[in-house]
């Protein structure tokens, strides 16, 4: 009987050659390792460089040098509405109205602004409902809001341990967790996809049920998008909040993201920390004391946006117009696949795959734990690193393993597998 995942170059390779989507591979800078090019699957991580990335930043450091002050008002890329320059590509991205949707600041900043506005507790209501587990940033964040309004973190942050096995949650739980708690509930704050299981979630009912119970629901993107195709106007949360470094390669510490719902642009009630880059820009400079807050998303922005850091974010989201979130979906489908299908083929005796298996509840990251434990995962992992295979490793006892569909292929898929068995035989 033909083996329907044999460990065949020849085979990595034609799969490769038959994909719909032709790997964007050449698009990027790869890290080299000896002779060849790294297989990196850390795009969970830090995604590589697109080789578009330079020519965007000198096109701003020459308009620096040879416009200094005016580059501001001049040509089609001025530094006034640069960051317009990036606007719809974002909200195709995550399937919002331009007008939803701004690049600035960091994640967790601009979740600490969001929390400004729709984190508003009450004596009755006070309690914001997170995942366990949840990136320590988030946490971090959500328990020094609740101490700042003069709450009691160890009361009222809520947090839902995941009742499946591997660390996953079950629909059932979270709409649990909301009902029990929903008298009490503030904000419900939620990952897309959570970043140690690799575990995606239906924001849309999450988001109704949220709202069901009386409360605002909020969404941590980092690992979502670029990665899974998202609704974020039609599931009707309330924000959302990202970073661009990830699956958007946009370099470290990109210039991050965010999404307000458009039935809140315009509501001038609504509390907020203000600053002048999110006035009104019909009157901005007029420079007048009353703060008159931009319409949509912008009018969550401080100060005008750093123009050499969103540079880079325009090289990629080039790229991700190029093919459309739908055919690199279909293409990470296809090699997480191949790469679930590998490890249950060749290496289900050393290797636990955590995420779901159905493909709708996970994207293009594959957590796995080693079941010989710790000390064998770390073995593992190093011996990976030095054979040109690059994955992460979080604790206590995760490799996260996340074929990237822009840049990565099946022949790296089956590179990881080989390099995997390789160290299987020196046990």
């Amino acid at each position: 009987m033909t083996d329907p995942y044999p460990l065949d170059l020849a085979h990595a390779r034609a799969l490769d050659a038959a994909d719909p989507l032709p790997t964007l591979r050449a698009e990027f800078h790869v890290p080299r390792h000896g002779d060849g090019e790294q297989a990196y699957f850390v795009g969970n991580s830090l995604g590589l460089q697109p080789r578009g990335a330079r020519a965007q930043v000198e096109d701003v450091l020459d308009k620096w040098s040879m416009e200094a002050v005016e580059g501001h008002f001049r040509g089609n890329s001025q530094w006034m509405s640069y960051h317009h320059l990036m606007s719809e590509s974002l909200a195709r991205l995550v399937g919002a109205r331009p007008q939803e949707v701004v690049a600035m600041n960091s994640l967790t900043a601009n979740l600490h602004l969001m929390m400004v506005s729709f984190y508003r507790p009450t004596a009755e209501r006070p309690a914001i409902l997170i995942e366990a587990g949840s990136f320590p940033s988030d946490r971090y964040a959500v328990e020094s809001q609740i101490a700042f309004h003069g709450f009691d973190p160890t009361t009222d942050l809520i947090e839902l341990a995941p009742d499946q096995p591997g660390g996953l949650f079950s629909m059932e739980a979270i709409g649990r967790a909301i009902a029990e708690h929903g008298p009490r509930l503030a904000l419900v704050l939620w990952p897309g996809v959570q970043y140690r299981t690799g575990q995606a979630f239906d924001l849309a009912e999450i988001t109704r049920l949220a709202h069901q119970a009386g409360a605002l629901c909020g969404l941590d993107l980092a690992h979502a998008v670029g990665n899974t195709e998202l609704a974020l106007h039609d599931s009707n949360a309330d924000f959302a909040v990202w970073c661009h470094y990830k699956y958007l390669n946009s370099g470290p510490g990109a210039v991050a993201g965010c999404f307000v719902h458009e039935r809140h642009a315009d509501n001038r009630e609504l509390p907020r920390f203000a600053g002048w880059w999110g006035h009104d820009a019909s009157t901005r400079f007029q420079m007048g004391p009353d703060f008159v807050p931009t319409s949509g998303a912008e009018g969550w922005q401080l100060s005008n946006p750093p123009i050499l850091g969103l540079a880079p974010l325009r090289a990629s989201l080039d790229l991700f117009d190029r093919v459309g979130m739908p055919a690199l979906r279909a293409k990470s489908l296809r090699l997480t696949g191949y790469l679930e299908a590998l490890i249950d083929a060749h290496l289900g005796d050393i290797l636990e795959v955590l995420t779901p298996k159905t493909p709708a509840q996970r994207g293009c990251q594959l957590s796995i734990r080693v079941r010989g434990g710790h000390e064998q995962g770390r073995e593992l992992f190093g011996y990976l690193s030095d054979n040109g295979v690059l994955g992460d490793w979080r604790e206590p006892d995760v490799i996260r393993i996340s074929p990237a569909p822009l840049y990565n292929t099946h022949e790296d898929v089956l590179r990881f597998v080989l390099a995997t068995l390789a160290w299987r035989d020196t046990l």
